[in-house]
């Protein structure tokens, strides 16, 4: 039953003499990208198992805010085999949600999933296979599929050393009323970045937005989601990142409706933007002076965007809908006219700083050779340099919708299919 590894799987016998749980593929995390590859397999009909250090769809339940709801609409990031009930197609459900989606999913495909069991290291075996050492004992395992997703730990980055300073991560960061009175200032303006900024800032908060260079698509565009737009312009079947653009964020929301991210328009509503944050000293922060720059370059993302839509509706003779207010650009308010390019925090009122600043991944349970001087697997399409190794949700795994719901489904599907014509 789902949540319980079944333990029926034949034995097998190491060179110590042990008896330990055998399987043909175990999956490590039990997230999208896990249930995603469970689902292929029991297609391929490969017997495998899931461990899961905590619940189904964990991230979703502890490591996200409060009112977070899905950056794409429902129609869109979901498996292909399952909708999400009671929600409007074309709204974002919430990340509790998300999560009962994926254990009803586990439950109607009968997911062979053990919970609350970490993966503490896996090994190469000497007679093949992997050694895989868990919590509650160890697995033989022919297959490997790391599932662990792109979240696994924090940055922060150590540029503010100063205990008077109150510092979090948006992994810890859950509503306003956690974070300290005052001013809070937030570096990273991605997705998550924006978005807790603007909740902050309808929570009557004084915020200053640090902003990077970041891509800023339309939430939607002559009737038609951005992610519609995506997919119809060949933008999610992307196999490699713009030269340059390998680490550049997104910043969208399906928060308050689905609305576009306007950087200008938090500012005329009271937000300070400011440019990149680089160094600290002695209570004062020093700003690259690259806002406007950054601002501009997400102006031509988005009117980018538009125009290649315009061009598709065109060349296709399609009856959608003018929108031409959607390319009119505010004016540049004072703070990207007069930009910072250093802040007091003690004068700003600033208590809080919080991060937004992504993730590295984190494969040290892994100990084989299938990465690279970063620590970051090698592998084509997810299947590894070493053989029997696979990965599975990571960013630009085959291209650039893999590390959504909708690209890990058909990842896996790939990766399964290149495991059953392995499985002797």
């Amino acid at each position: 039953m789902p949540g319980q590894i079944d333990l029926r799987n034949t034995k097998c016998i190491l060179d110590n003499g042990s008896v330990i749980d055998k399987t043909n593929t175990l999956i490590v995390g039990g997230g999208q990208a896990g249930l995603a590859m469970s689902a292929h397999l029991q297609k391929c009909g490969i017997e495998h198992l899931i461990i899961e250090k905590g619940r189904i769809a964990e991230r979703w339940r502890s490591a996200r805010w409060d009112s977070l709801v899905m950056n794409g609409p429902a129609w869109h990031d979901r498996f292909p085999e399952m909708h999400f009930d009671n929600w409007h197609p074309d709204s974002f459900p919430n990340k509790d949600a998300v999560a009962s989606y994926f254990e009803t999913f586990a439950r109607q495909i009968n997911v062979p999933i053990h919970c609350g069991v970490e993966v503490t290291n896996v090994t190469p075996s000497q007679n093949g296979g992997f050694i895989v050492k868990t919590s509650r004992g160890a697995i033989k395992a022919q297959n490997i599929v790391a599932a662990t997703g792109p979240f696994q730990t924090p940055v922060i980055p150590s540029i503010i050393a100063d205990n008077r300073i109150s510092q979090i991560h948006s992994f810890n960061y859950r509503n306003p009323k956690q974070l300290d009175d005052g001013a809070v200032l937030i570096v990273g303006a991605g997705s998550s970045g924006s978005q807790i900024a603007d909740e902050l800032l309808r929570a009557g908060r004084k915020v200053y937005l640090s902003i990077g260079p970041h891509e800023r698509p339309p939430r939607s565009y002559r009737g038609k989601d951005f992610v519609w737009w995506l997919g119809t312009l060949g933008k999610w079947q992307m196999q490699t990142p713009p030269i340059g653009k390998e680490h550049v964020t997104i910043a969208v929301s399906g928060a308050y409706g689905g609305k576009t991210v306007d950087f200008r328009k938090f500012a005329h509503r009271g937000m300070k933007l400011i440019g990149m944050t680089k160094a600290y000293a002695n209570g004062v922060i020093t700003i690259a002076d690259d806002l406007a720059k950054n601002i501009a370059n997400g102006d031509l993302n988005y009117l980018g965007l538009l125009a290649e839509a315009d061009e598709y509706i065109k060349e296709n003779n399609l009856d959608f809908p003018a929108e031409e207010d959607a390319k009119t650009i505010m004016p540049d308010p004072v703070c990207l006219t007069s930009p910072i390019r250093q802040l007091d925090l003690a004068d700003a009122g600033i208590r809080t700083v919080l991060w937004a600043t992504g993730y590295i991944q984190d494969f040290s349970w892994l100990t084989a050779d299938a990465f690279d001087d970063q620590k970051k697997p090698v592998h084509k399409k997810g299947v590894a340099t070493i053989d029997g190794i696979y990965f599975i949700g990571l960013p630009w795994l085959s291209m650039r919708g893999s590390s959504f719901i909708w690209g890990v489904w058909e990842d896996a599907r790939y990766l399964a299919v290149h495991i059953a014509k392995h499985r002797s």
